[in-house]
């Protein structure tokens, strides 16, 4: 069902700390930075011959991924993203074998502009899990 990663996201207290590590450190392409209030981040991607990797700094009040910087104050990683071909059939079998989706079970678009959807972390080995329809 699932395809290959798309990303692994890391959480970061300062992007723009986060940005100079990848680009100047490790010397990869590091994308404009995309600011998404829907999902209360703002991300950039460091692109990768394999896949990405997604840095997300809090964006607003309600973001959810600041009681995840509360708990790691040096940030880490967040959640893994993997791409599926049909994101509803997706989530409707993963459910029917008893895995929670979180917030309403309807996809919302992502970063790429594409449906995505969150799994509980308890039901995939305590990994914060995305699917992303491509």
């Amino acid at each position: 069902m699932i395809g290959r990663l798309n990303h692994v996201a890391i959480a970061v207290p300062d992007l723009d700390a986060g940005v100079a590590t990848y680009a100047n450190v490790l010397g990869a392409k590091v994308s404009d930075r995309q600011e998404l209030p829907e999902h209360g981040v703002t991300v950039v991607f460091v692109e990768l011959p394999n896949t990405k990797i997604e840095l997300l700094e809090v964006l607003g009040e309600n973001s959810p991924i600041a009681p995840f910087l509360e708990r790691n104050p040096a940030g880490g990683i967040h959640h893994l993203c993997y791409e599926v071909d049909d994101i509803i059939a997706a989530r409707d079998r993963l459910v029917s074998e008893g895995a929670r989706v979180l917030g309403d079970g309807e996809p919302k678009t992502g970063a790429h502009g594409k449906p995505v959807l969150f799994l509980h972390p308890k039901d995939f080995c305590g990994t914060l899990t995305e699917l992303e329809q491509v």
